[in-house]
């Protein structure tokens, strides 16, 4: 292979890595987000298990409970999208080490 071919594909390998880190970085954030709202989410179906009143069942419901809920429900959704992100970009490095392994070997 071409050093200047070789170079281009470090080059590109490299652009992709960066944006796989990134990934992963929002990745690791939006699951500590997950966990929180999960916790928030169980704690709050706990306590509204604990309360008698109707009128403060329905308090905690709409101002914590559903907001939680919808919170942990969107955050779930997106992980799975940064999730797919991540095996592309993985997808991306590894055809690219694999040209360039494959590419020394020809030459």
């Amino acid at each position: 292979m071409e050093s200047v071919v070789k170079d281009a594909l470090l080059e590109w390998k490299e652009e992709m890595l960066s944006q796989k880190i990134e990934i992963d970085e929002e990745y690791e954030r939006v699951k500590c987000d997950l966990q929180l709202y999960s916790y928030k989410s169980g704690i709050t179906k706990q306590v509204i298990q604990s309360t008698i009143n109707d009128e403060i069942i329905n308090s905690i419901k709409t101002t914590y409970q559903i907001p939680f809920v919808e919170k942990y429900e969107e955050l779930k959704l997106y992980i799975k999208e940064l999730e797919e992100k991540r095996k592309v970009y993985q997808m991306f490095v590894d055809k690219i080490e694999k040209v360039s392994e494959t590419g020394e070997n020809d030459s």
